[in-house]
Order: structure tokens, then sequence, then C-alpha cells
């Protein structure tokens, strides 16, 4: 019973987190003001998470549990079907502020020594590693373009992500599903359908 109480308490604090760093970014996000939306004291939240680093990875890895029931997007929790991964686009669509928050988490990680390096690092290694083994079971040992499945999947997953980044600043003008529809019809030698005019 405490153990759920427990649980219950750190899936709300890394709510509470994902909305203080959507509206102030990660460096502007404090302790005191996780503590202070969960109604805890500073000192409370750090019995939950001992440091600001610790929360952090602790809500990079509830995102990623979140978008794939475990497991990173491919990495181990085995490969993605490229039809799903366009579901993944269209679902990230309709939760701008998890994907503001990741996105501005990620820019800033490419920073020397920020705490969430390490885990963009490692978890970028296993989506390349799962987008190639999506490719591979589609594809075989070569797309139709010619590219590998390993030299595809880097295009993959910075087509994935950096749509994200174009639709947060304009997303009137960047239809997200769409583009990445798109891009899986240039990946598969064609085009993904007709135009609209």
């Amino acid at each position: 019973m405490a153990r759920a109480r427990s649980e219950e308490r750190r899936a709300e604090i890394l709510r509470a987190t994902l909305e203080v760093i959507a509206e102030r970014g990660y460096r502007g996000a404090t302790l005191g003001a996780v503590a202070e939306r969960v109604g805890l004291t500073q000192q409370g939240l750090l019995h939950y998470f001992p440091t600001k680093e610790a929360l952090l990875v602790a809500v990079l890895e509830d995102r990623d549990r979140w978008d794939t029931g475990g497991g990173g997007r491919g990495g181990e929790g085995g490969a993605w079907r490229l039809e799903l991964l366009g579901s993944l686009v269209e679902y990230n669509a309709m939760r701008p502020g998890i994907v503001q928050t990741f996105s501005a988490l990620l820019g800033e990680s490419v920073t020397e020594e920020h705490p969430a390096r390490e885990f963009f690092t490692r978890r970028y290694t296993q989506v390349r590693a799962g987008m190639a083994a999506t490719l591979r079971a589609e594809y075989g040992e070569m797309l139709p373009g010619g590219l590998t499945p390993e030299r595809a999947a880097v295009l993959l997953v910075a087509v994935m992500d950096g749509l994200q980044y174009q639709w947060l600043l304009d997303p009137e003008a960047v239809d997200m599903p769409g583009a990445f529809e798109d891009f899986l019809g240039l990946l598969r030698g064609g085009s993904s359908g007709p135009q609209a005019p």
C-alpha cells in the first residue's frame, strides 16, 4: 500500500516536472517550483529524487515509456513497423507540451556536462539500432533507394526529431504527420501518394 502511494507520488512529481520544464526550460525549472506544484517542500521532493539530474533522467525515461509501453523507440523493445512510427508522429502532434519538453531538453543536452547528455547519447544509439532493425525487417539489406538500413536509420531519426522542431515553431505551416508520410514514401522508393493541389 505504501509502495503504491509512493509510486503515485513519483508519477505526480514527474508530471509536474514536465509542466515546469515546458514553461521555464530545464535551466529555469527549479526543484522548489516542482515541489510547490505538488504540495511538497523541497526537502520532501528530495526524498523521491535526490538531485535535479535524477529527476530529469526520470522524466526522460518516463516519456519513452509513454511512447512505447517500455523499451524506447525500437531499442530494447524490438523493431517497430513503419506504419506504427507514423502513428507515433500523429500521437505526438496531439501533445505539444510533451514534445516541447523533450525537444528543449534534447537541444540543451548537446552542451558539455549537461545532465541529460548521457541519456540522449545512449537513447540515440538504441533508437538508431531499432530503426535499422525496422528497416531491415521491411526491406532486407538494401532499401529501394540503395541505402543500407543503418544509413537510412540515421535519416529516419533525424526526420522524426527535426520535424518536431519545425512543427513546434510553426504548427500551422508544418503538417508533421503528413511530412513524415512523405518521407516514408521516399524511403519506399516512390511518393507517398497524390499530392493535394
